[in-house]
């Protein structure tokens, strides 16, 4: 059985990796004024943080419908089925959109749509282990289910460098942002259930990355006390400053005795820093099935 896989830019895939991967990757609009751009194809990542910073007149938006359905309808002539996994359907709408469309005579059947609770590198985590199963045989059915099954093997906690963005999307109050301002305080998030949440508040930049390690290290000792070091695989992710995030990674291969190598850094989408702005900082933990 052949089954082509799918994504969205949330994941994190450069244009050369998904290539390389044979891999389906869906553009993710970003609107700035009214215009739609698109992460590596129109805009850069100059461009887009200085039109972020320069007005508030930016919001995120879903892919076309019809540019899904060709996508799937052109994949279809050479695969058997289509594992389709978007970021977390709590994050977006554009699972549920997915989710839709595949009821579609057409595509029922054929067309498996995962909704495991992900987004950044724990959802391009996810999408290798997709690959991986694919390449062994599995079916989209299969996949999906064992995607479903093993969708909170993950954590991410990311460090907010401003309350700003998240104050313009009504995340916080306008009192408490710039209350957050004055003071300096960093906001640590996770995702819990597949929606970002409140994890902690600290003052300064060193204890929000103390927190973020002291977390994960949490989760390896409890949530992941019975899995191998090496089914586990550990990231950074950032937005704009990627000499920090390097320093970050520094950090965390220090803490937990990593090999460098095997940890990678990668920036956040547009759509993701659309609502949390430039300077954020993650660290992830996700349990692999690739090998």
């Amino acid at each position: 059985m052949k089954v082509a896989v799918v994504t969205d830019q949330n994941a994190g895939f450069t244009i050369d990796e998904a290539k390389q991967l044979s891999l389906n990757v869906i553009k993710m609009p970003i609107v700035i004024e009214g215009e739609d751009y698109f992460e590596n194809y129109t805009i850069s990542e100059e461009e887009f943080f200085n039109k972020l910073a320069s007005t508030e007149n930016v919001k995120t938006s879903q892919p076309s419908i019809g540019e899904i359905m060709d996508l799937w309808t052109n994949l279809l002539k050479e695969y058997d089925n289509i594992v389709h996994i978007p970021m977390s359907s709590a994050l977006s709408e554009g699972c549920a959109s997915s989710k839709a469309l595949a009821n579609d005579e057409q595509f029922k059947g054929k067309v498996f749509v995962v909704d495991n609770h992900r987004i950044s590198v724990t959802l391009k985590s996810a999408v290798r282990d997709a690959l991986y199963l694919a390449s062994i045989g599995k079916s989209g059915a299969e996949i999906k289910q064992i995607l479903e099954d093993e969708a909170y093997n993950s954590t991410i906690y990311i460090m907010v460098d401003t309350l700003k963005y998240l104050k313009r999307g009504g995340r916080v109050t306008p009192s408490a942002a710039l209350l957050g301002e004055a003071l300096h305080i960093k906001p640590v998030l996770t995702i819990l259930g597949g929606k970002l949440d409140a994890f902690k508040k600290v003052l300064g930049t060193k204890k929000a990355k103390r927190v973020m390690i002291d977390a994960i290290k949490n989760d390896r000792n409890n949530k992941f006390k019975d899995i191998k070091d090496e089914d586990l695989v550990y990231a950074i992710a950032y937005t704009y400053d990627k000499d920090a995030a390097n320093m970050f990674k520094d950090e965390v291969v220090k803490e937990f005795n990593l090999d460098p190598n095997n940890v990678e850094v990668n920036p956040l989408s547009y759509s993701v820093a659309t609502h949390i702005g430039p300077g954020a900082l993650a660290v992830t933990i996700s349990k692999k099935i690739y090998r």
